[in-house]
């Protein structure tokens, strides 16, 4: 599954920040747009595994899984 994010962007001073949209809590900070486009790809991927873990242990043994689209 590919499923897209939007990353919100900007220069300050000499630095880039931005934040995940759609995600409370991934921000940023690095020297060049790229770089901070990586981090925040990299940030988001282990914060939805960390959230996915943390749901699985929190629910225990017995759960179904199931795919929501929206």
């Amino acid at each position: 599954m590919n499923t897209e994010y939007t990353a919100i962007i900007r220069q300050s001073g000499d630095w880039w920040i931005g934040w995940i949209e759609e995600i409370p809590g991934i921000n940023c900070q690095e020297r060049t747009r790229e770089e901070l486009i990586e981090s925040l790809r990299l940030t988001l991927k282990e914060t939805l595994e960390f959230n996915r873990k943390d749901a699985i242990a929190a629910v225990g043994s017995g759960f179904i899984e199931e795919k929501i689209a929206v």
